[in-house]
Parts: structure tokens; sequence; C-alpha cells
């Protein structure tokens, strides 16, 4: 009997595309109940970077328990929030600038919804502006800078007080669209206020793996000084190593007023969220944003391991490294299958996109259910899902990935076979 399918609401998503129970997992494979090893390419949408039960982490982890330290403590001082505070500050902080940390609710989205009210409260404005292909979250206040029509209708109630801009020139505009948005700031009879925030991504995950170039970060970044606009980098996914440096945004050499993050923050898969913010900028009353679960002391303990182990292990060279690996493959392996694929990425996340096959996403359907079916996890990503996006753990070994690759090029020499 699958208690699930009997108790659990009908909200329940991904396991209708990886229908199994699973047990147990380890590094980069993940097995079922009954004992089929599957290669994971999904990785917890982001939230496993550094592979599943990572013994460094883990051990750090279980020490913690053993020694009954603090589980649950608010935002009270302890010492678990103490060690990792000195060493983020050391690793990651002190490499970006002036910034204070805010420990948000358990979640990405929580880490949005603060960013988004205290950009509103520092510029008493109440118009941001957000990107066509972006996704933040799914509470109210990050849906409404979520493009995705579905997601929007899902709210209920009016989303107000955004407005979109086209996302970089090579996702689907071939213009430039950071001129169109100068203009329309420029404009006194645009019907746009100038807006309290630009809430961005540089690379657009669930979008499709849209990759934003570093000078048109850079020229984000100087628009937005030059109109007295805050800028807020959603980090969520594709922060914590997964292009290379700790932050995406850091390869462009531009300092985001806000930034979110979560997910792999944690480094083991434990609910932990947090707001970067400038620190002339951090003019919270106390407990104007608050969070009974702000506090994650295990996740503390894991999110503090987690940034020794990347360093221990030079994560940065290897998420380059293996950069070469996936993109190599793609293009000798993937391209020569059809002449309308294309593929796009940075360091470990990449989508192969299949939209001027099929544009409704069945092709895409189709491949990722043949992966699972050879056992391999994958995602999908994009307008209507016609993007695969391959987005392995930091961690996996070559050999693991190659495997996961032919998969992936099996099951697209099939599933292109079937639709012809």
């Amino acid at each position: 009997m699958n208690y699930s399918e009997l108790y659990e609401s009908q909200v329940k998503s991904y396991c209708r595309s990886f229908p199994c129970v699973f047990d147990k997992a380890k590094g980069s494979f993940i097995f079922s109940d009954s004992g089929d090893k599957y290669i994971d390419f999904f990785d917890g949408a982001g939230a496993l970077n550094y592979g599943h039960n990572n013994d460094y982490i883990k051990d750090k982890v279980i020490d913690y328990l053993s020694d009954d330290g603090i589980i649950h403590a608010l935002d009270m001082f302890t010492a678990a929030k103490e060690s990792f505070l000195e060493k983020f500050h050391q690793s990651v902080l002190s490499k970006l600038g002036d910034y204070k940390v805010q420990f948000c609710g358990p979640t990405g989205t929580n880490a949005n919804e603060a960013a988004l009210k205290l950009a509103r409260k520092i510029t008493g404005r109440t118009t941001v502006f957000a990107f066509t292909g972006s996704f933040h979250g799914m509470s109210l206040g990050s849906m409404s800078v979520t493009s995705g029509v579905e997601i929007r209708n899902s709210a209920g109630v009016p989303l107000d007080n955004v407005v979109f801009m086209p996302y970089c020139a090579g996702s689907g505009f071939e213009f430039d669209t950071l001129d169109y948005m100068e203009n329309i700031l420029n404009d006194d009879h645009s019907g746009v206020d100038i807006p309290a925030a630009v809430i961005f991504e540089t690379v657009q995950a669930e979008g499709g793996i849209n990759v934003a170039d570093i000078e048109w970060l850079k020229r984000l970044e100087h628009i937005c000084e030059k109109y007295g606009i805050l800028t807020i980098c959603d980090e969520i996914q594709v922060g914590c190593g997964r292009t290379g440096d700790f932050y995406s945004f850091e390869r462009a050499g531009i300092h985001p007023d806000l930034i979110s993050s979560s997910k792999s923050i944690s480094g083991y898969g434990f609910p932990m969220s947090i707001l970067l913010i400038k620190s002339k900028y951090d003019i919270w009353e106390p407990a104007e944003h608050n969070g009974t679960f702000r506090g994650n002391q295990i996740a503390f303990v894991s999110a503090k391991a987690a940034l020794e182990f990347r360093e221990k292990n030079n994560l940065k060279n290897e998420v380059e490294r293996k950069a070469v690996i996936i993109s190599d493959f793609l293009e000798k392996e993937l391209l020569p299958l059809n002449s309308e694929i294309s593929f796009r990425g940075i360091g470990m996340i990449w989508g192969v996109d299949f939209s001027k096959i099929d544009a409704t996403g069945e092709l895409t359907h189709i491949i990722a259910s043949d992966c699972f079916k050879k056992r391999l996890i994958i995602e999908r990503a994009g307008r209507h899902d016609t993007v695969l996006k391959i987005m392995p753990a930091l961690t996996i070994e070559d050999d693991v990935l190659l495997e996961g690759l032919e998969i992936i090029k099996a099951s697209a020499i099939d599933s292109l076979t079937k639709i012809r």
C-alpha cells in the first residue's frame, strides 16, 4: 500500500516524474526500496551541491547531536551560530565587502520576501522590476516577481507593484534589453515608476538555464546605481559554488545590495535561508521580519562544515574542470543528433534545449521519462519545460558524470526516433 497515494495532497509534483519509493542515498546515487540504483542529476533542485550524505559534513552533524547541542533557539546567540558566522565571514563575506547576515525562515522564498520588504522600506517606493523567465519562489511576494503564468495564476489574488523587463539578449530577445529598461526609466510618459529594486538571477535555472553575460550584469548594476535602485541578486539555486565561485555574481565583479541564499547554503539539505544586506541598508527594527525556524542550529553546523569541505577539496577548480567535461560531451555527442538541438550553461548547471524540435515539451517529457527508466533522475525547465536540466552534485565522480551523460544521449536517440 502506498500511503502517499492515499493520503498526500494532489499538490505533490516530483514524485509524479520519479514514480518509485526511495530509501537511501549516497554521493551521486539514490536507491529505491527495491534496491535499484539511480544516478542523480537533479540534486534536490540544487539543495545537495555536496552530494547525498556527505561524510565530512555528516560527521560534524553527528558529533554535534551526540554532544546534545542546542537544536532550536530562534535568533538567540548560540555557539553554533557564532561558529558559522565566523567561518562564513572568513570564507565568503571578507571577499565580498561589508554585508550583514539576516537569518530568514527555512526556505529560499523567505529570503526573497525579506529582500523585497526591506528594499521597499529603504527606498519608500513600491514598484519592483523583475525579468521574464524568472523564478523566485511560491509565497505571494516571491510569486509576484516570478514570470510564469501558471504560477502567477495560482496566487488567487492580483500580484501588483511589479514590472517585468526582458532578460538579456539570447534568452528569447535579440535586442539590447538594458537599453529598453533605461528608456523606460528615462521616459516621463512610460507610465512606469522608478522601482525600489530590481531582482534578478545571473543564471535563470527554472527559466531554462539562461546565463547572463558579464557585461550585461555590469551594466545592470550601473543603471541601478544611476537611478538609485537597489539590486537584489537571487542566488538560491545557482549559488554555493554551483557556477564555480561561491556566488554566481562574483564572475562579473558586481556587488548586489541584497543577496538571497538557500538550498545548498546548509550543505546537507537541512532547511536554511539567509539574506545578505549591505551594512548601510540594514535598517530593520528588532523583530520587524522574523520566523520561528530562522535559527536552524543543525543547519549552522552543516553549513560551516560545507564551507570547510569546499575549501579542502578545491571545489571551485573541480567545478570548472567538470564544466568542460559536460560542455564537450554535449557539443560532440548531443548536437550531432539533430541540428536543432542547442545547449547552454556554466559550471555545473547546463540545459539541453529541444524547443526548436518540439515547443510543447512533449519530447523532453519522453526523454526525461526514458532517462528515469534507464536509472537517471533528471528534471526539465524553461518555457513549456523544453529544456533538460543537468545539475549533478559538484562532487560527482567523472565516470558517474559520463555515465549519466551517456544515458541522456541514449534516451535522446530513442525519443527522437519515436517522434519522427
